[in-house]
């Protein structure tokens, strides 16, 4: 019986472009597993969305002097363009400004409330006087009262991560201009989440030896420390899901709040798309599903105690049976930070490798490939120029790519492009493609364990194993001998060959599938992604929705059988001049550059 796997992915504000950092940090890991579990026959559901609620988007749609909204839709365009080009298969990548989510989000808000885990409380704000309103925490700045960093947002510190009370910052000051602020008086709505600890200890202390230590120990340390305290969940705010209990115009949910109940309105606006409106159900209230959290490290507060802590508080919702509960997160898999060139990226400084114009000059799967290879799992890592023109021509291009495109020009050239009838094959024909039928095993392994670097490595070695087979093997030197063995040879290499692009198909999915065309299989190893429109009420909204292939359970070693036509074919990959690193540094420092 296949599993339900919710890929629940990192919602990117609408308020700046993607960067390789924002991929490898969530993205790019999330569609490598999502792909994975479909090969292997699972049912899988991958969601996210645009974050359109942010107070970054309101920060930024000031100082541009136009609307949230327009600040907003532009964004959503450019991150629909950039995951379609860079082939990551959201089942829906949607945005929190539906009415589906407004809908769902209001209902947690009161689900919660009817439960008795929000109360009312009137607290001190920023407020500036010559701006007439109150501020959100994201337009404070200050020192952190933790770790002393000098430019902590009053919601969270960048620099030791911790979640702050803005009230609490040492030297306040209003974001961007340094206004005068004074504390004023204000009612919100808090999350009880001293009420929930208790339930949140038990959940994090059981049965998480497979979450990554740099996940676990935070979120023990906040449970256990005895300072998990009420939050609230609402703002001052025009921009945003209104709060819905009377008198509370002028008010709005608040966006670290509702955000992340993104992940179940996806779910449940990609049920309602389908024709099958309780369909969400099977991955999110089924004891056997398993649900994971793809996000960067700044984001392990928010997804491994407070969401948890709203699903234990929300209990059930659009289902009234009594035994049944929203699903916790099995896992949380968040990545550390991506430096460029030995310093942190930086959008502001405009020190990074932007997602859409690197497109411009580089194909999605080396960058694909690059990114997993130096990806930050358990701590931080690296993009350095000279490594991706390295990786590129020693790793991509010489041990997969040359592999691919000799064995079938030889194949095309000496066989008329048909797989060769190999008569018997020796042991050490069978000790090769036993060795790569075993890696479905190993890589897959490594991929159940969110291992992703591991298991591209193991698929590599397999690569390099069926080089050394050919280097020793004969088949270029008999051809015009001894074509029986050349032949041979060449069908256990186009075997190894067959059972190797499924292996990379989840970090390689273009030339995978090109790969999967060349051997003439009538169906794709993936299906498709495509743009849709949905309409509610006044509402519009454009989305990606990827459409399964027939293709799913693919997960398995060759069964190449002799006679076979193979398609034309062509290199996969392009080797890079070093003079590409070089260039690209320069672009670099020159993009960064303060501007006179």
């Amino acid at each position: 019986m296949a599993n339900h796997i919710l890929v629940a992915v990192a919602w990117p504000y609408a308020n700046a472009d993607i960067h390789v950092g924002n991929i490898v940090g969530a993205y790019l890991p999330a569609d490598i597993f999502a792909r994975y579990h479909r090969l292997a026959g699972n049912r899988v559901l991958m969601v996210s969305g645009t974050d359109a609620h942010g107070t970054p988007i309101t920060v930024r749609a000031d100082a541009e002097r136009t609307s949230p909204h327009d600040v907003y839709l532009r964004f959503h365009r450019r991150f629909l363009e950039l995951f379609q080009r860079f082939g990551l298969t959201y089942d829906l990548f949607t945005t929190t400004h539906t009415q589906n989510h407004f809908r769902v989000a209001q209902d947690i808000f009161s689900a919660l409330d009817a439960n008795g885990f929000l109360y009312r409380q009137e607290e001190a704000q920023w407020y500036a006087p010559a701006e007439k309103r109150f501020l959100p925490d994201r337009y404070v700045e200050g020192e952190c009262y933790i770790c002393h960093y000098p430019n902590a947002r009053g919601d969270q510190c960048d620099n030791c991560g911790n979640l702050l009370d803005s009230t609490r910052l040492i030297s306040p000051r209003a974001r961007g201009g340094g206004a005068e602020l004074e504390l004023r008086p204000t009612e919100h709505f808090y999350l009880d989440l001293a009420r929930l600890n208790p339930r949140l200890k038990e959940y994090l202390g059981r049965d998480k030896e497979h979450w990554r230590p740099n996940v676990l120990a935070p979120s023990l340390h906040t449970v256990e420390s005895g300072e998990l305290r009420g939050r609230a969940i609402t703002r001052d705010l025009d921009w945003g899901i209104p709060v819905p209990v009377d008198g509370w115009s002028g008010k709005c949910l608040y966006v670290w709040f509702e955000a992340v109940i993104g992940y179940l309105s996806a779910s449940i606006e990609w049920s309602a798309n389908r024709g099958q409106p309780e369909a969400w159900k099977d991955w999110w209230y089924e004891p056997e599903a398993r649900t994971f959290y793809f996000i960067g490290k700044d984001n392990i507060p928010f997804h491994a105690v407070i969401w948890p802590a709203e699903l234990l508080g929300t209990e059930r919702l659009y289902d009234e049976r009594p035994e049944r509960r929203l699903n916790l997160p099995y896992d949380v898999p968040a990545n550390e930070f991506l430096n460029l060139e030995g310093q942190k990226i930086s959008g502001s400084r405009n020190w990074a490798v932007w997602g859409l114009d690197v497109l411009e000059r580089y194909d999605p799967d080396p960058l694909r490939y690059y990114l997993t290879a130096v990806m930050p799992e358990t701590r931080d890592s690296e993009w350095e120029w000279a490594d991706f023109v390295r990786r590129n021509n020693d790793e991509l291009v010489a041990t997969w790519g040359n592999l691919a495109n000799r064995v079938l020009s030889f194949t095309h050239r000496h066989f008329d492009g048909i797989v060769p009838d190999p008569g018997s094959l020796t042991d050490v024909d069978r000790e090769l493609l036993g060795l790569v039928e075993s890696g479905f095993g190993k890589v897959g392994g490594f991929l159940e364990a969110v291992r992703l670097r591991d298991a591209l490595g193991e698929a590599f070695a397999l690569a390099r194993a069926v080089n050394v087979y050919l280097e020793r093997a004969p088949w270029y030197s008999v051809i015009a001998t001894d074509r029986a063995t050349a032949a041979r040879t060449v069908y256990t290499a186009l075997r190894a060959i067959d059972s190797l692009k499924v292996l990379l198909a989840p970090f390689l999915p273009f030339t995978s599938e090109e790969l999967q065309v060349v051997f003439g299989y009538d169906r794709p190893l993936f299906g498709e992604q495509r743009l849709e429109t949905y309409h509610e009420d006044d509402w519009e909204h454009e989305a990606l929705i990827y459409e399964p292939g027939t293709g799913s359970g693919t997960w398995a070693p060759s069964r190449l059988e002799p006679g076979r036509r193979l398609n034309p074919s062509r290199p996969l990959f392009r080797k890079l001049e070093p003079e590409v690193a070089e260039a690209e540094v320069q672009r670099l420092r020159e993009s960064s550059a303060p501007q006179d």
